[in-house]
């Protein structure tokens, strides 16, 4: 007869516990992966609408807010949250590349995760050309990372499987992208397929993205963009054209951020190391400079900018895209915590605006979504994650071969100017710290350690005996030899010693008295040249 199923029986408690340490550990983590994500997006736009009606009330308020902002930000990362500076995918790429539990104590703390937040939300606060995406990448890899505390043993597998998983749930839930979230993972985290991690990555980013569902609703970021059934004749050269200038201004940002010792100026660059809150106001004022140049277009993200030209509603200067390359490099350089994704975006649209110029019979949303994927492939030289995330953007699975074209182009031509932005930035995280200088260590004179004697045994005595006694003989010829010459040296330099000593008494003698002193003279060097040893020849 079989017991009767209890809830509370020892072996379902251990099944319990044993699949929550298994399994919900994880679930946990992305659920609230999902919504400290959908809330720091929001408080992002919060910030940036503070900003823009600021600016709008006040054109030249920039000129004093961005500066002060950027000062600010900088000292709070040098001075407290030390590793939030930048988008924070190099962080997670040099924790999951490295050792996880020393890299992720460092960069993947609670610490961290809060001073990504703040810092970054002043950063918008100040019209600074950052976006959200990247940040939430840490955030989550920081979230799901320190949960590693609820196993009773934690090991780097998992510590590694959790900071993964966090990390492309915290892109999928940016985004509304679950499939991007994914390839992310494989192409840029890992640069591998790991099966035993792929259940546990699948599972928190379809956690994730229902919790950023349930508060957000189902949305595409860029909404959804209207393709005729038909392409034109040039499409085939319009992504061929659209690649190459994308993957060239692309490649020249990535130059410009990992080679900044090549062209920014000598004491601009003894500013950044001396003086970094100094410079960090200096880059905030070029910002605000070039945002009221543009008319404040370059300010922020650049989301509303690129999401109006996909809608046909914002008309855009054929200078946008420059300019917000230029605001961007300098949001950048600082080290302000704030990513590139959504801004690489909006300079993309920006050149498919402009090559619209080029291609005016193409339709100007179809040039702009092969413009955005062209430079952010470029950019991060991921191609099958920007188009994966492009493409589920604004719902172009009509365009999936013309993006996937596009992106694998434009990230070659990207390659030639630089390699991939986020693994060169990552590989200075992974740089082992300077060590200190060792301390002098007092001299000791040396002693002569007796030579060791080498026990042969009686059958190779012989051999070693003849072989000594043939070393022993060439030693002798070489050392006649050396003799030999030595001596002939002490000769010839003392009969030269003789005739310079005979002209300097010659000389100092007085001209009306005899030669006496440089006869002596002479005779002294002949005498010590002819009582030198004899020296056999061969």
């Amino acid at each position: 007869m079989s017991r009767p199923f209890s809830p509370s029986s020892p072996l379902v408690v251990r099944r319990a516990k044993r699949l929550w340490r298994q399994y919900g550990v994880f679930w946990l983590g992305a659920i609230a992966v999902g919504l400290i994500a959908v809330l720091y997006a929001r408080l992002i736009d919060w910030g940036y609408d503070a900003f823009r009606h600021v600016q709008h009330q006040y054109v030249w308020a920039p000129l004093l807010i961005t500066p002060a902002v950027a000062a600010l930000a900088v000292w709070l990362t040098r001075t407290f949250f030390r590793g939030a500076e930048g988008s924070g995918i190099p962080q997670v790429i040099a924790t999951l590349h490295a050792n996880p539990s020393t890299y992720g104590a460092r960069l993947l703390s609670l610490r961290i995760l809060l001073g990504k937040i703040a810092v970054s939300f002043l950063g918008i606060l100040g019209g600074f050309t950052i976006g959200r995406e990247g940040p939430t990448v840490q955030v989550g890899a920081a979230l799901m990372f320190n949960l590693r505390r609820l196993y009773p043993r934690s090991n780097a597998q998992i510590e590694r499987q959790l900071a993964l998983a966090g990390a492309a749930a915290g892109l999928s839930a940016a985004f509304n992208t679950p499939l991007a979230g994914i390839v992310f993972a494989i192409e840029e985290l890992t640069r591998s397929f790991e099966a035993r991690a792929s259940g546990v990555l699948i599972t928190a980013i379809i956690i994730a993205g229902v919790v950023a569902l349930g508060l957000n609703g189902n949305y595409t970021y860029f909404g959804t963009i209207q393709i005729g059934a038909h392409f034109p004749d040039l499409l085939a050269l319009a992504v061929l054209l659209t690649a190459i200038v994308t993957g060239i201004a692309g490649g020249i940002f990535c130059w410009l951020l990992l080679n900044t010792a090549r062209w920014i100026p000598a004491p601009l660059r003894q500013l950044h190391g001396e003086r970094p809150v100094v410079f960090a106001a200096l880059c905030g004022f070029a910002i605000a400079v070039v945002g009221v140049i543009s008319g404040g277009t370059t300010f922020g993200s650049g989301y509303a900018e690129a999401r109006g030209l996909l809608d046909g509603h914002e008309q855009l200067s054929v200078f946008y895209p420059f300019l917000k390359m230029i605001a961007m490099v300098g949001s950048y350089l600082p080290g302000i915590p704030g990513g590139i994704f959504a801004p690489s975006l909006s300079i993309g649209a920006g050149f498919g605006n402009l090559l619209h110029i080029v291609f005016g019979s193409m339709q100007l949303p179809m040039l702009i979504a092969l413009a955005m994927v062209g430079y952010l492939a470029a950019v991060t030289q991921s191609p099958i994650t920007s188009f994966v995330i492009v493409m589920e953007m604004i719902d172009g699975h009509a365009l999936v071969i013309s993006l996937m074209a596009t992106a694998l182009i434009a990230s070659r031509v990207s390659r030639l100017f630089a390699p991939p932005l986020y693994e060169s930035l990552a590989q200075r995280y992974m740089a082992p710290l300077p060590q200190p200088a060792p301390a002098p260590v007092p001299e000791v004179p040396e002693v002569e350690a007796p030579e060791p004697v080498a026990e042969v045994s009686e059958a190779d005595a012989s051999v070693t005996s003849a072989e000594a006694n043939v070393a022993e003989n060439g030693a002798e010829d070489r050392m006649t030899e050396a003799t030999a010459n030595a001596t002939a040296n002490t000769v010839a330099n003392a009969a030269a010693d003789a005739a310079e000593a005979a002209d300097a008494a010659a000389n100092t003698a007085p001209h009306t008295g005899t030669n006496e002193a440089a006869n002596e003279a002479t005779n002294r060097a002949t005498d010590e040249a002819t009582n030198a040893p004899d020296t056999p020849r061969q």
